[in-house]
């Protein structure tokens, strides 16, 4: 799965160039931010969780 990921050189800046319109910057903005957002809430709840276990032992 890592090497597809890598194979798909994906070039933000052409996107940009050849959008449609200015709609189309916002939804490609939150489509390059949203998997970080979604890996730091998986590290948060993990945090939370181990931090919240430890309390309770």
């Amino acid at each position: 799965m890592l090497l597809i990921t890598l194979a798909q050189d994906i070039n933000i800046e052409d996107k940009l160039k050849s959008a449609p319109d200015s709609n189309y910057e916002i939804g490609v903005f939150i489509g390059s931010m949203l998997p970080f957002v979604i890996l730091v809430a998986i590290a948060y709840m993990i945090y939370r969780y181990n931090k919240n276990r430890i309390n309770k032992d």
